[in-house]
Order: C-alpha cells, then sequence, then structure tokens
C-alpha cells in the first residue's frame, strides 16, 4: 500500500510517499480503507523529533492519529462492525495510509451526512475540546476564554460551551472574528491588550479558560480567572506547576466519539475544513499546519 512516511526526523520535507506492506488485522481489530486522515500540530511534532510517551517510532515511520474510510477485513473476534461498513476514529501514528488496523473499540459509524474529508478530521479536536471542557467543568453561568479559538479545537471547544450554556470569549485574528461569531463566540483579537480587552466583553469576569496557544495567552488566562483549577492548557505544559494551572490531554473513548458524532448528526456540532491536501502532499498539509493560522482542520484525502 502507499503511506506518508519519514525515515529521519525534520522538516516537512521529510515526508515521502513510499510502498510499506498492508497490515493484516489482528484478532480484536478491523481493516479499514483509508479515504481520509487528518493533520494535527501533533503529526508535525512527532515529524520533528518529539516521542510520544507510550509510542516508539521505527523508521519508515508512517504518521496520522485521525481517520476515516470503509472497513475491508473483521477480525475473528469483532462482533457490530462488518466488511463494507463505513467508520471514522483514531488509531496512533498510522493513518497517512490506503489502509490501517485499528482495535474496533477507537472507532465507531460514520454519520450519513458528514463528508469524508470532516470524518478524517473530528476525532482528535473534538474528544480534545470535549475531555477539556468536561475537566474544566464548564456550563450553564459560566464565561469561558478560548484562546485558539478559530482552529481545530478551538471550534469544538465554542460550540459545545455554548450548548453547555456558557458565554463564551474567543481570541482570533481579524480575518476570523465573523467566523468566531457564527460559532456563537465573542471574538476578541490576542495581541498586545488582550486582558483588557476581553474585560470589556465580559464585565462580570471570566470564570475559566482554555489556552491551545501557551505563552501571553496563559499568561492572560492567569490574570483573568481567580480559580486556576479552571484554567487548562493544551500546549504549555512546562508552565503547569509554576502557574497552578492544568495540563490538559485528550481522553478518547468511543463513547466520546460516539457522543460527539449524534451531535454532528443531528446539524448541531459543525466542523470546518479549510483545505484538502492528497496523500502526495502530505509535507504540504504540515508546512500549512505550522503558520499556526488554520482555520478548523487541515485533511489528506487518501486515493
Amino acid at each position: 500500500m502507499l503511506a506518508a512516511v519519514f525515515s529521519a526526523f525534520g522538516g516537512p520535507e521529510v515526508l515521502e510517499v513510499s510502498e510499506v506492506d498492508k497490515p493484516a488485522p489482528a484478532r480484536d481489530e478491523v481493516r479499514v480503507r483509508v479515504r481520509a486522515a487528518g493533520v494535527q500540530a501533533y503529526d508535525c511534532a512527532v515529524r520533528g523529533g518529539w516521542n510520544p510517551p507510550g509510542t516508539t517510532i521505527e523508521f519508515p515511520q508512517i504518521v496520522g492519529n485521525d481517520f476515516a474510510g470503509v472497513i475491508d477485513e473483521v477480525g475473528a473476534d469483532v462482533t457490530g462492525f462488518a466488511v463494507g461498513d463505513e467508520v471514522f476514529g483514531w488509531a496512533v501514528l498510522s493513518c497517512y495510509a490506503q489502509y490501517l488496523a485499528v482495535s474496533a473499540d477507537q472507532l465507531v459509524a460514520k454519520p450519513a451526512n458528514m463528508s469524508w474529508e470532516v470524518a478524517g478530521a473530528f476525532s482528535a479536536s473534538a474528544q480534545t475540546a470535549h475531555t477539556a471542557l468536561r475537566a474544566l467543568e464548564v456550563g450553564q453561568g459560566d464565561t469561558l476564554l478560548v484562546h485558539a479559538a478559530a482552529g481545530g479545537v478551538g471550534t469544538v471547544a465554542v460550540q459545545l460551551a455554548k450548548a453547555w450554556g456558557a458565554t463564551v470569549i474567543g481570541t482570533a485574528g481579524e480575518r476570523n472574528h465573523d467566523y468566531l461569531r457564527s460559532l456563537g463566540a465573542i471574538p476578541v483579537t490576542y495581541g498586545e491588550g488582550l486582558a483588557d480587552r476581553v474585560r470589556e466583553q465580559a464585565p462580570h469576569g471570566v470564570t475559566a479558560a482554555l489556552d491551545a496557544i501557551g505563552g501571553e495567552a496563559l499568561d492572560v488566562s492567569v490574570e483573568l480567572v481567580k480559580d486556576r483549577d479552571r484554567i487548562g492548557t493544551l500546549v504549555d505544559f512546562a508552565r503547569t506547576e509554576e502557574l497552578g494551572v492544568r495540563a490538559l490531554f485528550s481522553q478518547r473513548s468511543a463513547t466520546r466519539l460516539q457522543e460527539l458524532a449524534d451531535l454532528y448528526a443531528r446539524d448541531e456540532l459543525r466542523v470546518e475544513i479549510s483545505r484538502v491536501f492528497p496523500l502526495e502532499s502530505a509535507a504540504d498539509a504540515h508546512r500549512e499546519v505550522e503558520t499556526g493560522h488554520v482555520r478548523g482542520k487541515i485533511v489528506l484525502s487518501i486515493p
């Protein structure tokens, strides 16, 4: 099969499409013919030399953690799925490929109204946003500050928080302000003077903050939110102990993913796809993600 792999750590240019062995599913796995795969900052970090805890990098290494496709083989112990089922889910470091083998408890049925592109990019950001908001106990009456609100995680976090009764203020560049308004957030421009701009929009204070940028964004969150246990970062882990805020990590499960899929199926959740790249342009997809200015998600289409 064809897969986007890297055989040395480095910049996006180390990614190349090569022929690799097609996987065979174990007894508790299915094999999926992949149609689309999401591109994450996580993928770029691994390609650049980061070794995620609990994983082993073996060259040539496939990347990608989100996928959508059609089951083409089912392991002997798998129930609930059959050949031909359209599914989506997550599989660590294996998704930029024509086929992958994945545990049956890491996928759910793709809603009929969900495109392949959305399905391929759905799991990571949606589950991360859901995990984070539950950890911060966001709900009715809260005023939540979301940094990088127009990104993949931010897009979902804004919508979930609104649905759960919170007022949401989202930081973004001005080109994304109308987009954030369409999601139900109050947009503010990041940069110098951010804390004062947020105060203008939240005269009664900010009760929780979700940071997907780090640095100044986290400093502003600490300045604005009294209860530091309700400040969480998805990126600036080196300073969480110093500041007394929470390091947040996605807790993925089929149950969580199914809840989010059901929201999408009922048109209660929106996912923005900013650009679709073919598999052979995986390096260009990484370059786009590393600009830090992607609205929503970047996706690979798998031939």
